[in-house]
Formats: C-alpha cells, structure tokens, sequence
C-alpha cells in the first residue's frame, strides 16, 4: 500500500471517529436539556428529589384552604421546635392527606410537597438553578376547590359504612367532594408526639381507613355503567330514543340466550318492546346486554377510552385505572360474547373508581363535552401572587343532542313513575333531577349499591356519584346519599 493509499485510509477513520464522538455528544448534549430544561421543573417538584425531602421534615409548610377560605391545614410547632401539620377535620383526611416527618406525606400534601414547602416555584429557570445553590424556601399556599361544608355532609351520610362520595362542577372539573370512609385523623399521624401509634393502628386496621376510595377504590359498577354503554350506542350510532330490540319481550320473560347461556333481567321490567328512554328508566339488563352485542367489543372499548377508562385520570392525585374488560380474551380482551354483554350492564370484569364514574355523568350533564377534574383552583405565593389552576378540556365526547338524549332518560330513572322504585331518596323538591341507580352483584354477601347524577337537569352544575360497599339496592344507601347532597348544595348556595 501506498503512503498516500495509507493516509487516505487514516484520514477516514479520523472523520469516521470525529463523526461518532460528535454523534454522541449531541446525544449526551440532547438528552441532558431534556431532563435539565423539559422535565426538570418536574422532577424538581417530585416529592422523592432530596432537597423536597429535606425542606418537608424541617420546613413551614404553606397552608391548604377550601374553596370559601376555610383553612384545611396549617404548620404548628412542638415544644422542641418541630414543625408539623393540623388539620381541620377528619372529613377532608384522603383528599389533603397528611404530611409527617416519619412516614412521608399522602395526597394533595404529597402531590404539592415541593410548593408547600417552597422548595420549589413557578419559575422553571429558577428552579433549574435551585440546584447549584441553597434557594431560600418560600411556602405557597393552595386554594382547593373542596367545599368543607359539602365535604363534611357527605362524610356525614355515608356514616360507618365504607365507600365514596364524588362531587364535581361539570363546567369547570372543579371537585366539591372528594370522601372516602372511613376517615381518620390526620393531625395525629403528622404530630411527632403521637405518629408511630397512629400510624401503627392505621396500617393495621382491616377496615382500610388510608385507603382514598374515591380514587384509587375499583368497584363493580352494575346498572351504573348503562350510561357508559348508551354513550357508546349514540356516539356509534346504534341508539336513538325510540331503538328496541325484537328479542326482548321472550328475553325479558325467559332470559336472553348468549352462547348458551341466560342473561336474567331483575324483577319489575315489563315484559314489552322497551326504547331507550323506558329501557334505561326501568334499568333492563336484557336490553343493555343487546346494545353491547350490537356495539361489539371494539367500539364499547373505543367509547369507554374516549371517557377515561384504561388510563390514569389527569388529576391532582393519582388514580386507579378503570376497565371495561381484564383483557384476557380473544375479542379485544373480552373472553366471549357473554363477557361482553354482561359489561353492558355494568358486571363481568367492569371495574370503576367512583372519580371515573361521576366523569361518565359530567360528559352527559355538560352536553357531551368533558372537562379534567381539577382539585386545586390556585396557588398562592408568598408574596401575594395568585396563580390559578386551568381548567383543561378534554373533548367534545358526544354530540349535545345524543347527551340531551341520555340526560332525558337520566331524568325518567329518577322521576319517571317506575323509575323512582330504583332511586327513592334522590328526589329534590322544586328541582329536576337526573341520576342512574346501580347495585352491583358479587360473588356473595351484600351487592354494592351505586347512584351518578345530576341537577339541576334542565342547566347542570352539579355532579354526584356515590358508592357504598355492601350496601345493598342503589335505592337503599346511595340514591338518598346523593340526596342528602343535592339539598345540602342548594341550601348553602341558598336556594
């Protein structure tokens, strides 16, 4: 080989070389303004980033208000100078959580940690640099969207059973109501004096009081998820008011026939050719069954993840992921034809967080427009500055007159005269009501008992879903639950 052959070859392998250490300092250059610029504002808020973690065992903590101004939590000081957190009321312990030097923070004390304690701000330069130095902690206040009155009231009605109440504006996403029981007392798990013991009780307690039902709970939604299953049939184009089914007198009488096997409708449906409006006033399972079969697996599963359902909910605090169907089978996940007539109805392996649920109700209340539940309205900054919480639109779901439809039979299953059997106890007095009433069969023991809706129907501006575990018929504990909120709403905003 020649000299120059040979020169050539190196002076290759130079640029090739040069071209890759160049390739990969782009690379290295790319992904460290990626996690410094794009996801450092985020990871310098995440309550596990060690200077949070710090400020929060030794920090002034910012106080968390409700919507009125009521102050839900505040920083006090034990006698060997120790910050720690009080809190307003046992009613509010799953949405505010509890912030403890011991055990860490839950809920909104743990979703805005880095807030609270001002380790972080609302400016991302700053808080890309907070790093090189020590920042001087400036605690932001939250202002919720938590009404404590309305709060109290649905802790209150739900008493000593276990379940979930979820209220909302479906206008804005703004969360009224946010319950779950059992409560417990979260100034005694974030007061040094008194954590360990109980925390110790806490943990222990088979009744699961740290659990937030209303978020991270997953129920059998029952007859509840019609609604899920009308959104579909209109937005597919399967439902209208006056649709019916031929098969549904014989099935109604003798049960309808799916692969061998029985579909039951429940005591009290007239044996007739039922439409949507009538169908859904009196809850018939048989012809919801047959709305899901002429859906199929595909567009209810398409409908239902328009709604929310398969993913985390866009919220303040973490979410369980609903599902229509576990995902197993070979029709899109369903196992066979029965699984997914049975999910039209609200049974099979349809699993829901009450959170979810009272979304399916606010599309339908809202005109077919769905908006992110939101639980913080604004931040407040120690200087004053107030800077609010968007609300955040999610869609245009469902057509307004397929909605105003649904809505509609919503109002005959809470007033209709054979409609008011499933939903006793949700009727208000001079205001219309729209709701859905459900009790979901177990494999044994008492069903759950469930109600969504809303008032009043004819402008909506209030959303209630409410979930009792083992609490029988949706007419027996959930429909007069909601109830009990409706009135307590309207009596506050004085009417």
């Amino acid at each position: 080989m020649s000299v120059a052959a040979g020169g050539s070859v190196f002076g290759r392998t130079i640029v090739g070389v040069g071209a890759v250490v160049a390739v990969a300092f782009g690379f290295l250059a790319a992904a460290a303004g990626y996690w410094g610029v794009i996801e450092g504002p985020r990871l310098s808020r995440a309550p596990d980033n060690p200077a949070v973690a710090v400020a929060a065992r030794s920090a002034e903590r910012g106080r968390i208000y409700d919507r009125g101004g009521t102050v839900l939590a505040w920083t006090e000081w034990d006698p060997a100078g120790r910050p720690y957190r009080l809190y307003a009321d046992r009613a509010i312990s799953h949405p505010v959580g509890y912030a403890s030097a011991r055990f860490g923070s839950a809920e909104l004390e743990r979703a805005y940690e880095a807030e609270l304690v001002g380790a972080a701000s609302d400016d991302p330069l700053a808080d890309l640099f907070a790093k090189f130095r020590r920042p001087a902690l400036q605690p932001v206040d939250l202002v919720t969207t938590l009404s404590l009155p309305l709060q109290r009231a649905a802790v209150r009605a739900l008493g000593n059973d276990r379940g979930a109440v979820v209220a909302l504006d479906p206008r804005t996403g703004d969360v009224l109501v946010l319950a779950s029981t059992p409560t417990y007392d979260a100034s005694a798990v974030a007061d040094p004096r008194t954590a360990a013991a109980a925390f110790g009780r806490l943990r222990n307690d088979p009744e699961q009081p740290l659990l937030p039902r209303a978020t991270l709970g997953r129920y059998t939604p029952g007859s509840v998820f019609k609604i899920v299953t009308a959104i579909a049939g209109f937005g597919a184009g399967v439902l209208e008011p006056d649709t019916t089914f031929p098969e549904l007198p014989r099935a109604i009488r003798e049960g309808l026939p799916v692969d061998g096997f029985r579909i039951r409708e429940h005591p009290g449906v007239p044996a007739r050719p039922l439409d949507f409006l009538t169908a859904t006033e009196v809850s018939s399972n048989v012809y919801y069954a047959l709305v899901g079969l002429a859906l199929g697996p595909d567009r209810l599963l398409d409908w239902a993840t328009r709604l929310g359902f398969g993913r985390r909910l866009p919220f303040d605090l973490p979410t369980a992921v609903s599902q229509v169907t576990g995902g197993s089978g070979p029709m899109a996940g369903f196992r066979d034809a029965v699984e997914l007539a049975s999910a039209a109805y609200g049974q099979g392996e349809t699993f829901v967080t009450p959170l979810q649920m009272a979304l399916v109700a606010a599309c339908v209340a809202n005109e077919g427009r769905l908006v992110a539940p939101r639980l913080v309205r604004e931040r407040v900054t120690s200087e004053g500055r107030r800077i609010p919480s968007p609300v955040t639109e999610l869609g245009q779901i469902l057509s307004p007159d397929a909605a105003r439809a649904i809505g509609e039979a919503m109002v005959r299953a809470v007033n209709g005269r054979l409609g008011r059997q499933f939903t006793s106890g949700a009727q208000v007095p001079g205001v219309t009501v729209a709701g859905k009433s459900g009790t979901a069969e177990l494999d044994a023991g008492a069903p759950h008992s469930w109600f969504i809706g809303f008032l009043p129907a004819e402008d909506p501006e209030l959303v209630v879903a409410v979930v009792v575990e083992r609490g029988g018929r949706g007419a027996e504990r959930a429909a007069p639950i909601a109830g009990t909120l409706f009135r307590t709403y309207l009596e506050l905003r004085g009417r």
